[in-house]
């Protein structure tokens, strides 16, 4: 580690720091090792005009072109427990940390919540931004308080859950994805809670595992054997998880769609219907397209993949291919869930 508390280079390669495995470049890096070590990062004159991007560990993010400005990662450390109460524990995490592994510290150290939220990749951090959610669980829940740097008036903030503004796959920090460099995040963890094993598939691979009254650690168990099962491990081959967001629909158009398609997966939300962006481009014949290296899995019609030396143009080109077959078929947009960094608006 710098002295300074961050280290600093110039073209830098992105392919190990995405997990698409897109090999772009950025004008300069800049990693973090201490959050105190931010404002003279930023002081820095070689980086006078470069615009921001923030990223974690590259699992939620697209690059269709190069960067031509400052990529700051946080790589700080620390796992504290604030305070132990009958009713819930709170702990502070350094964004650095990576989040399947705070998962699992939590199990190991018998505070349950986070359990359905197992093996998702990225920091911690980016948790708060993605408001990631897993077999019927949202970060966002769990999430007592984020602090983050504001870059546009260099000063710390802290944000309660509710200026957090937590929605499906969103948050004020992914409206707003370089304003606030996330440094910690605070979670409550609640010891009363039942665990959570509503979502289908779940509670039918606690069954196969002959669980009947299930711990936090069974669920755990259940959503790794269902995650390995289902999803392509980006170690493997390029991937970021799902592509797509599930989209929410009225309850008149789910009516109509039903009326064509008597079989469509549908879920009652706040917000109106939720509709599986999977079986939507399954029905459209996607599942397993290949062209060069671009790909649909064939594991999962969610997940594209890098089977290769794809760019970033052209997964995103395989994408929008995707997005217009469904709008064509079902008259549907879907939304992709990774950031998109160049290529045009998502």
């Amino acid at each position: 580690m710098a002295p300074a508390g961050f280290t600093l280079t110039e073209g830098a390669s992105l392919l190990h720091r995405n997990t698409l495995r897109v090999d772009a470049r950025a004008a300069w890096l800049a990693e973090i090792h201490r959050a105190a070590a931010i404002p003279a990062l930023l002081a820095d004159p070689a980086l006078r005009g470069k615009p921001p991007l923030l990223l974690g560990e590259g699992s939620n993010v697209l690059f269709a072109d190069d960067f031509d400005g400052l990529i700051v990662t946080m790589k700080t450390r620390g796992v504290e427990v604030l305070s132990e109460e009958a009713d819930a524990v709170r702990i502070r995490v350094a964004a650095g940390e990576h989040w399947d592994d705070l998962v699992r510290w939590t199990l190991a150290h018998g505070f349950p919540g986070l359990e359905n939220l197992i093996l998702i990749p990225g920091s911690v951090g980016a948790a708060p931004m993605q408001n990631i959610g897993a077999y019927g669980v949202e970060a966002g829940e769990r999430i007592e308080s984020v602090d983050a740097f504001d870059l546009r008036v260099h000063r710390e903030v802290r944000f309660d859950n509710g200026q957090c503004e937590f929605g499906y796959r969103d948050s004020v920090f992914k409206r707003h994805p370089d304003r606030w460099l996330i440094t910690a995040v605070t979670l409550r963890l609640p010891r009363t809670d039942a665990p959570r094993v509503e979502y289908a598939g779940l509670r039918e691979e606690l069954e196969r595992m002959g669980v009947t009254n299930p711990a936090p650690i069974h669920v755990a168990d259940a959503v790794v054997n269902l995650r390995t099962r289902k999803l392509p491990d980006p170690a493997m081959i390029g991937n970021a998880g799902s592509f797509f967001k599930n989209p929410v629909v009225t309850a008149s158009r789910v009516a109509r769609l039903r009326g064509e398609y008597p079989q469509l997966p549908c879920w009652r939300t706040d917000g109106g219907s939720k509709l599986s962006a999977a079986w939507l481009i399954e029905t459209c014949g996607f599942k397993g397209l290949r062209y060069g290296d671009a790909g649909i899995s064939n594991r999962h019609a969610l997940v594209l993949v890098n089977h290769g030396h794809a760019s970033g143009a052209e997964l995103w080109a395989l994408a929008q291919r995707v997005r217009q077959g469904v709008r064509e078929r079902f008259d549907i947009g879907l939304e992709p869930e990774p950031r998109i960094i160049g290529g045009g608006s998502a």
